[in-house]
């Protein structure tokens, strides 16, 4: 079985087959998924579909890149959804340093807000970390503790070592299919795998093999079969231990 830790099947990009996207999905065994929520307009969307299907898991939470959509009122909601639908984490949250016109100071006031509501209702968090890592981890130490899952890592070695202390995992995806991700796929390789969780970040970041398209869970078997190459270990052995690993930070029993 695996778990894919970060999917966004709620996206509209999947409205006109995401039922074939869902059986390739449990075909290929990616029996359970993680869909982060990225604003406040799509929290009803993402309930319906957790509810409708099996194996898929909501979170709540406001995503830096949609900084434009979120109002303050959105945090307030944000604790009441939490309150009602006893989501498995809180996100998708975080901080984007990359794209131009996000302003930081509002994006830390989201970002905080939702750390509040992590360390209060007992959640992991679900971090977006773009050119952000250092300025994340010092969130977390002024918040914590908490628990949660940085996605899609772009930090380095020492600093995944410092976030598992804190109580974080690591999310990898698609880019470490890609030959020239050197830095990444040296991480991969030597990670604790109690550090690691597999995600594919569908309807983006498509592995190497399947570039410029749609991105969807049941690819998360080229991340399994790629990392596990790197680590020298069978697949199925990496696909138990980072399953697992997801089942105890969202606290999801095995069924």
């Amino acid at each position: 079985m695996l778990f894919d830790s970060h999917s966004h099947l709620d996206a509209d990009e999947f409205d006109p087959d995401r039922a074939a996207v869902l059986a390739r999905a449990r075909a290929a065994g990616v029996l359970r998924q993680l869909v982060p929520a990225v604003a406040a307009r799509g929290w009803e969307k993402l309930r319906a579909l957790c509810a409708a299907e099996p194996g898929l898991y909501p979170a709540y939470g406001l995503h830096p890149m949609y900084l434009g959509a979120h109002r303050e009122q959105h945090l307030l909601d944000l604790r009441g959804w939490i309150e009602r639908e006893h989501p498995v984490a809180v996100g998708e949250c975080g901080l984007d340093f990359f794209v131009d016109g996000l302003d930081p100071q509002k994006q830390s006031v989201f970002f905080e807000g939702q750390l509040r509501l992590a360390r209060e209702f007992d959640l992991p968090v679900v971090v977006h970390a773009r050119r952000a890592v250092d300025q994340v981890m010092a969130a977390i130490r002024r918040f914590g503790p908490l628990r949660g899952v940085i996605h899609s890592y772009p930090g380095s070695a020492d600093q995944a070592k410092r976030l598992f202390d804190m109580g974080f995992l690591i999310g990898i995806g698609g880019p470490v299919t890609y030959e020239r991700a050197s830095r990444l796929r040296t991480l991969a390789a030597n990670v604790p795998i109690e550090c690691l969780l597999l995600e594919t970040d569908a309807p983006d970041q498509p592995d190497e093999a399947h570039r410029g398209l749609r991105n969807e869970p049941a690819r998360l078997v080229r991340v399994r079969d790629t990392i596990a190459a790197l680590r020298d270990i069978p697949p199925a052995v990496l696909a138990a231990e980072t399953t697992a690993n997801a089942q105890r930070l969202f606290r999801i029993g095995i069924q």
